[in-house]
């Protein structure tokens, strides 16, 4: 784990973005993951989220070269995963986190912002009332860590101290990501013969579960854009979904072209919610904007 000496924080000014005032109108959504290997970690936090939602809404957010902490918009946190998937941004950033005397608990940066604010008011939520958010552009580790000891030394400067979430010792916030589960395999391998066709396997997976996502790669490590965006999506929603790597061609082979006759859809990814195909990533993103997700996974 990296550790940063808040002794030593120099001035720094990384080219933020930063929340203005946000409206759901035109708000589009895409991936939400992000691999193991960017997470990112500090005195106390620790994260590694998914990069849900990569969609910048630039008309809700000012561009600044060097946007200070006091003069960030302060605003309130939502209160719902719906609400928190239009009225915050899911990019890469730093953010602040205030309770509900506009006392600043915490400061952080993460891979999807909008994420871990929302695991903060779900594990912490007296502490978690109202937020700052800055947007990086170009969101490398070097760029992120700038953005957070430019605020953090702000504060100190301020007031002399570290923010009580940020303090030595302080595991409040700190949140460990969920273990992935393993990505199903529908045979023991290439070289063995399969005494059940493999369609039929395909049908007891998706009717023996509640959802199953077909995709390009593993739900650690999605190979393509479209996947990763439905892992992202799932991911926020909090599912609990089975998923399966189409491209496994030792322990899935031939499943891409009998997927496509199984469920007469031609492209990947595919999810199935309780044994009936919901279509593609499209499908699953234009859903997610609608608020419709909810109910189709609580069927």
């Amino acid at each position: 784990m990296a550790t940063i000496n808040l002794s030593s924080l120099q001035a720094s000014s990384p080219s933020l973005r930063f929340l203005s005032s946000y409206s759901p109108q035109n708000t589009l959504h895409a991936s939400f993951y992000s691999p193991s290997s960017s997470s990112l970690s500090f005195p106390s936090v620790s994260l590694k989220l998914p990069n849900t939602l990569r969609f910048r809404p630039r008309s809700l957010i000012i561009g600044a070269a060097a946007k200070a902490l006091s003069e960030t918009e302060l605003v309130p946190v939502p209160l719902t995963a719906e609400e928190f998937s239009t009225q915050l941004p899911s990019d890469s950033g730093v953010y602040a986190v205030y309770d509900k005397n506009d006392e600043l608990q915490f400061i952080g940066i993460s891979r999807n912002i909008a994420a871990s604010v929302y695991s903060h008011l779900k594990s912490v939520p007296d502490q978690c009332s109202s937020v700052k958010v800055g947007v990086v552009d170009q969101p490398d580790k070097t760029a992120l860590t700038e953005a957070w000891k430019s605020w953090m030394e702000e504060h100190i400067k301020a007031t002399g101290k570290v923010p009580p979430g940020n303090e030595s010792g302080n595991a409040t916030w700190i949140r460990q990501p969920p273990k992935k589960k393993a990505d199903l395999r529908l045979t023991p391998g290439r070289h063995v013969q399969l005494t059940v066709p493999l369609e039929e396997l395909i049908d007891r997976l998706v009717k023996e579960n509640k959802v199953v996502a077909f995709i390009k790669g593993s739900r650690s490590a999605p190979m393509c854009g479209f996947s990763q965006r439905v892992v992202g999506i799932l991911e926020n929603q909090g599912v609990d979904y089975e998923s399966v790597d189409v491209l496994d061609e030792e322990y899935n082979s031939g499943l891409r072209e009998t997927l496509k006759k199984y469920s007469n859809w031609p492209t990947f990814p595919q999810i199935f919610v309780n044994g009936e195909l919901v279509g593609g990533c499209d499908i699953l993103m234009s859903m997610h904007e609608k608020g419709e997700l909810a109910s189709l996974f609580k069927k």
